[in-house]
Parts: C-alpha cells; sequence; structure tokens
C-alpha cells in the first residue's frame, strides 16, 4: 500500500492551524470525517484510539515528519489525511525539532501486517530529503497530491 492509496487530494491540507500534536491530529481526522472516511459518529472514538497510541510512543520521527496512526475497527479501509505546517508542529518529536509534514493514517482492526506494511511504506518515502522538499514548497493541495503520486512511479 502506497502513501497516494490512502489519500485524495481533498485528504491533503496545505496549512494546518495545529501547534501541538494533538491539535494536528484532530485537525486531519476532522478533514477525514468532513470527507466521509470516517463517520461523523465515530469521530470522538477514532480520536481516541489515536492519542492512545500518540501517548504511548510520539510518532515525531524526526527529519520534521510526523505519522499519527492507529488500528480501528471503525473503519473498513485503510485511509488517511496529509497535513503540512509551515511554521511547524509540536510534536514530540525524537529529535525534538518541529514537525513539517504530518501523515495520520488509519487501519481497519486486526490487520497488523497491513498495518506495518504501510506505517514501513510511508516512513520510506517521507525520509527522502527531496521528497519532503517538493512537499514543503508545492502551491497548494492538488501540487502536494501529484508530488505525492508521482512518488510511487519510477
Amino acid at each position: 500500500m502506497e502513501l497516494a492509496d490512502l489519500l485524495t487530494k481533498e485528504q491533503v491540507v496545505t496549512e494546518l492551524t495545529a501547534t501541538d500534536r494533538w491539535e494536528a491530529i484532530e485537525e486531519l481526522i476532522e478533514l477525514l470525517v468532513s470527507n466521509g472516511r470516517v463517520k461523523s459518529e465515530h469521530r470522538d472514538a477514532v480520536l481516541s484510539v489515536v492519542k492512545k497510541r500518540e501517548i504511548s510512543m510520539s510518532t515525531g520521527i524526526g527529519f520534521g515528519i510526523g505519522i499519527p496512526h492507529a488500528s480501528t475497527d471503525l473503519i473498513d479501509e485503510v485511509t488517511g489525511a496529509f497535513g503540512r505546517s509551515r511554521n511547524g508542529v509540536n510534536f514530540d518529536a525524537l529529535d525534538n525539532q518541529p514537525v513539517t509534514l504530518v501523515m495520520l493514517f488509519l487501519v481497519p482492526q486486526g490487520q497488523f501486517q497491513k498495518h506495518l506494511h504501510t506505517l514501513a511504506k510511508i516512513a520510506k518515502v517521507l525520509h527522502k530529503k527531496e521528497f519532503r522538499k517538493l512537499l514543503e514548497d508545492a502551491e497548494d493541495a492538488a501540487e502536494m497530491y501529484q508530488i505525492i503520486r508521482s512518488s510511487q512511479e519510477g
């Protein structure tokens, strides 16, 4: 499962308003709700499971990257939302640096292998400095989504 498989351009935020990881997670889950990827009545439960995972250990993996994620039985397919913050978000990251790129994803309960595989794929592509630079410099969500789509080609 590639990064672009989890997203549509409507699931990309070019400027997160969040200042910390909790706000960023809420903002991205709200985006999934508004795009019909998470039912509105499940918003709080999904938020709770992502926050519980985040409390156990920050998903701020360094290099300005945050990958909050969780498994839940409230969704039927893997989905995600991507956000950029030009100012940076305090994510309690491993390198203590602000996070500028946040990829939240959710995996249906019981799909442990898919969860690990998806996390590894996302981390691998976001670890590429040139890719992160392209995303940081993109003008809008459509351009960011196109960069993400083209990252799977070649």
